[in-house]
C-alpha cells in the first residue's frame, strides 16, 4: 500500500513552510509597489539638509570670512571636528511620486577664509550681491490730534481742569489729616 506524497509529515511541514514564506514574500513585495503607486494616496514630501539654491552660491567669493558664509549660507550640516577646514552643506528631498533629489555643497577654508568650492553647484562670475525684491509698503496717516493721555482720560470724561481740582482736594484732605495726627 502506498502511502500519498503530503501524508509524509517531513514533506508536507516543508512544502507548507515554503508556500508559506513565499506567499508572505508576494505579499509584502506585491502591497509596497500597489501602495507607492495608487491614485489618491498623499505621501508628504521630507525635506532634509540646508536648503540651498543657486542664487545663495553665487553670492560666494574667494577670501570670503567665515561669518560671511555664515550669513549667505546658514550653518553648515556637517564640519571637519578637529580642523574645521571644510564645510559640508547637504540636501535631501523626497517629493511624494517622485524619486530622491540629492544637492551637497563643499566648502573649504584656509585661515578662516573660503578657499575652494565643490559639489552640484558653480559659483557664479556676476556681482557678489543678491538684488532685494522691490516692495511699496502704504502707511496710514495717524491722528495727531490727540494725545495716548489725552485719549485715555477722554474715556473717563476728566478735563484738565477736573483733575487739577481733584488733585487739589486730596492734597489738602492728606494734609488735614497729618495735621490732626501731630
Amino acid at each position: 500500500m502506498r502511502t500519498p506524497l503530503l501524508s509524509i509529515p517531513f514533506l508536507h511541514r516543508h512544502t507548507t513552510t515554503c508556500l508559506l514564506a513565499s506567499l508572505t514574500l508576494c505579499t509584502t513585495v506585491g502591497c509596497s509597489t500597489i501602495l507607492d503607486n495608487l491614485p489618491g494616496i498623499y505621501r508628504i514630501d521630507i525635506q532634509q539638509g540646508n536648503i540651498v539654491d543657486q542664487a545663495m552660491v553665487d553670492q560666494l567669493r574667494p577670501h570670503m570670512s567665515k561669518r560671511q558664509v555664515l550669513f549667505i549660507m546658514g550653518s553648515p550640516m556637517l564640519k571637519e571636528p578637529f580642523s574645521e577646514k571644510r564645510w559640508d552643506y547637504l540636501y535631501y528631498n523626497k517629493a511624494s511620486g517622485k524619486d530622491l533629489e540629492q544637492k551637497k555643497l563643499y566648502l573649504f577654508f584656509e585661515n578662516d577664509q573660503v578657499v575652494g568650492i565643490q559639489g552640484d553647484f558653480k559659483p557664479g562670475s556676476g556681482a557678489a550681491s543678491k538684488p532685494a525684491p522691490e516692495l511699496t509698503v502704504n502707511v496710514p496717516k495717524r491722528d495727531l490730534e490727540r494725545t495716548l493721555w489725552e485719549k485715555l482720560t477722554g474715556i473717563f470724561d476728566y478735563d484738565d481742569e477736573e483733575l487739577d481740582k481733584k488733585a487739589a482736594a486730596a492734597r489738602t484732605s492728606t494734609d488735614n489729616i497729618f495735621k490732626k495726627s501731630k
